[in-house]
């Protein structure tokens, strides 16, 4: 995608160092990071420089290339492994990724790893891209219908499920792209999803591609519903379960509620990589992410001086509980939209569709 006319990818190989988008800094600053080590990867991870499951897969896939250039062993290839594995627990995509690199790299000699490892990482990467094209066209079917039988398209998301959230394009966000570039009208609501407010990003990059785009406060979504303002709500995922369960950002179970009540179609879009099919009980199965309370007692914010800033919200004293993720069931989910197809959320529904494509392939 663009930034002020220049094209970016959110992770990116810059000779022996791997280049990020600190987006700690958005939507108020744009500012790029060149990270020499796993260690630094690791650390991206966790304090959410990087985020959005399916970009912190592909980072960490750069962060063993990156422990393979420095030593190639096996000793070192399951420290790195380890390292990142434990950055974040929930999404499916960091594990997913680390265990193919770690594949990858045991069936070679070490000397020639650290040049596998990169041309590994970077495959990631780009099959990263290429799943969230797949999605996008199979989305903007759904958005071209909608807009075929009343003009315009109002679509609620919630977080960031765009280009920043993936190595390029997005999930989510992809079909509203491809909608916006094919001429079709489509306005997003966007969740500004505290304690992190993630929706800023998603109002940024919309806002960069020129989607028109309104910010609103996560409990507005169900009102806006019920005036019928809201004609599809469609998420990401961090993890999707073989029986169509959805872990994704925290307060997305609400939104996925109210659309239900108000008989509104709410879509999951997720990559391949984002199903885990050794996952049945995702309220007993999924860890889920608890994040320090500081997220949720102060805020990022720029003063009049055009300073970043963090700004206490609370007493001193105020305790705070900070899950990052919860779970929204099948039976809330109109359907899934994978770079495979668009399949129900339910467990035959999936094998289904990814039968088919086996078979078919």
């Amino acid at each position: 995608m663009k930034v002020a006319g220049v094209s970016y990818r959110s992770v990116w190989r810059e000779a022996d160092r791997v280049a990020i988008i600190d987006q700690t800094r958005l939507p108020f600053e744009f500012h790029t990071l060149r990270l020499s080590g796993c260690n630094e990867i690791a650390h991206a991870i966790r304090s959410m420089q990087v985020r959005g499951a399916p970009l912190i897969g592909a980072t960490a896939a750069y962060g063993i290339a990156l422990a393979m250039s420095d030593d190639a062993s096996d000793a070192n290839l399951q420290l790195a492994a380890e390292l990142l594995r434990h950055t974040r627990p929930t999404a499916v995509n960091l594990r997913w990724a680390i265990e193919r690199m770690t594949r990858r790299m045991q069936r070679i000699a070490p000397l020639a790893r650290a040049d596998a490892a990169w041309m590994e990482a970077e495959k990631i990467a780009d099959e990263d891209i290429a799943c969230n094209l797949s999605i996008g066209q199979y989305g903007l079917a759904v958005l071209r219908s909608i807009a075929d039988k009343k003009g315009n398209v109002n679509v609620l998301t919630h977080c960031n499920a765009g280009w920043l959230a993936t190595v390029d394009v997005g999930t989510a966000l992809a079909p509203l792209y491809l909608a916006h570039d094919a001429g079709i009208p489509v306005h997003v609501w966007v969740d500004e999803t505290r304690p992190r407010n993630q929706g800023l990003l998603t109002a940024w990059e919309l806002s960069q591609h020129g989607v028109p785009n309104t910010l609103i406060a996560d409990n507005a979504g169900g009102h806006l519903m019920q005036h019928g303002q809201v004609d599809l709500v469609i998420v990401g995922a961090d993890r999707v379960t073989a029986a169509g369960d959805v872990c994704n950002k925290i307060g997305t179970y609400l939104k996925a509620l109210a659309a239900k009540d108000c008989a509104v179609p709410f879509y999951a879009a997720v990559p391949s990589p984002t199903i885990d099919w050794n996952v049945h009980d995702a309220l007993r199965e999924i860890p889920i992410e608890e994040r320090g309370a500081a997220e949720l007692l102060t805020v990022q914010a720029m003063d009049a001086g055009k300073l970043i800033i963090h700004a206490q919200i609370a007493p001193d004293g105020t305790r705070a509980a900070n899950p990052a993720f919860d779970v929204t069931p099948a039976r809330l989910v109109t359907a899934i939209i994978t770079d495979r197809g668009i399949a129900p959320a339910s467990r035959q529904g999936l094998l289904d569709l990814y039968r088919k494509k086996v078979a078919s392939a």
